[in-house]
């Protein structure tokens, strides 16, 4: 989770400065008077080209999201089902936006989170999981012979 809270910005209450994509609404987007503010923000800071993305809890937060403008709503921690039905009923109103799933998908459980109106899903497992591989690229001039490495123990 990329979340834009930290406890400094809870003390302060005071908005952190946007970003490429707002996360994190139960936070610091709840200080603003309305999702459209947050997104609308978010377009004047980033690019023409970047994609704004709202984490959202719930189907009302969605909609909320999408009718502000949003590219993409981010369906966090939902249950299969519960994903399945905010997923439909959001695209029935916003075809163009982009849904994405996050939040407890597994390689076991990921099946159950695939769907027509699901357009992206998230693997945080992927990289908080992920062994570390310790590798290294070298170049070497034309004709020279690389000298194998011996690790000192």
């Amino acid at each position: 989770n990329h979340s834009l809270v930290n406890s400094d910005v809870r003390r302060s209450k005071t908005p952190p400065p946007l970003r490429r994509s707002i996360c994190e609404t139960r936070g610091w987007i709840a200080f603003l008077p309305a999702f459209f503010l947050a997104v609308r923000g978010a377009r004047q800071a980033a690019d023409f080209a970047l994609k704004v993305e709202v984490e959202c809890s719930s189907l009302q937060e969605a909609v909320e999201a999408a009718e502000a403008g949003a590219d993409l709503v981010l369906l966090d921690n939902f249950r299969p089902e519960e994903l399945h039905r905010t997923a439909a009923a959001l695209k029935a109103r916003f075809p163009g936006v982009g849904v994405e799933a996050s939040g407890g998908i597994t390689l076991g459980n990921l099946p159950q989170f695939c769907g027509p109106h699901i357009d992206v899903i998230s693997l945080g497992m992927l990289t908080q999981a992920a062994p570390a591989l310790d590798f290294s690229l070298k170049l070497f001039a034309e004709g020279a012979t690389p000298v194998p490495y011996t690790r000192r123990t």
